[in-house]
């Protein structure tokens, strides 16, 4: 049954590891919201330039190729996207990775392993202002 969310509110993941991905996607479809599925930066990239509706941007850092430092760095100097509210989801231990995240704004860091319950919160924060008609806590 889905919940607060409406079906427009789109969120992209991006996570080399499809597992995770496909764990997040349905836990997040289960609430309602539509997700993107990225495997490294540049799919992540076109995925942003082809739906411009994207609402929340739930990020690992360690990928193939281009890292996800780079992926939020393109983000943040686009004016399209530098307010795009982004979640990173990281294995402990980057400590240099993280305080990079922190100063190009992520809105919030979760290690790994993660709840998807607890994600999912947080992706509802995060959105709470793409929603539209329940107003309701």
């Amino acid at each position: 049954m889905p919940g607060d969310a409406p079906a427009q509110v789109t969120v992209l993941v991006v996570d080399d590891e499809p597992h995770i991905g496909l764990i997040i996607r349905t836990r997040l479809e289960q609430d309602g919201f539509r997700v993107l599925l990225a495997e490294h930066g540049p799919e992540a990239l076109a995925l942003l330039q082809a739906e411009p509706d994207v609402a929340l941007l739930v990020l690992d850092l360690m990928l193939p190729g281009m890292s996800g430092i780079d992926v939020l760095r393109t983000v943040r100097h686009d004016t399209r996207w530098a307010a795009l509210p982004c979640i990173v989801l990281t294995a402990a231990g980057q400590d240099a990775q993280l305080r990079d995240a922190e100063a190009l704004g992520v809105a919030e860091i979760m290690t790994k392993p993660f709840s998807p319950r607890g994600l999912l919160g947080r992706v509802r924060r995060y959105t709470n202002r793409y929603t539209t008609g329940d107003h309701s806590p």
